[in-house]
């Protein structure tokens, strides 16, 4: 019986793949700040800024 190693290749990433994926999030968290911030929505905007205070962030 002979044994073979198998490699996923979803376990491997490179540094291009995390690049990619720190860009990624970076875009995205900041449209979701703007979305929160400057939402015409009462109700979105007031959960944002609850929710800064509630982490202690200074928003004002």
């Amino acid at each position: 019986m002979s044994t073979t190693t198998v490699r996923h290749s979803s376990a491997i990433s490179t540094q291009s793949q995390r690049l990619v994926a720190a860009i990624s999030a970076a875009i995205l968290g900041a449209a979701l700040v703007y979305f929160a911030g400057f939402s015409p929505i009462a109700a979105v905007h007031n959960a944002a800024h609850d929710t800064r205070h509630s982490a202690a962030f200074p928003c004002h």
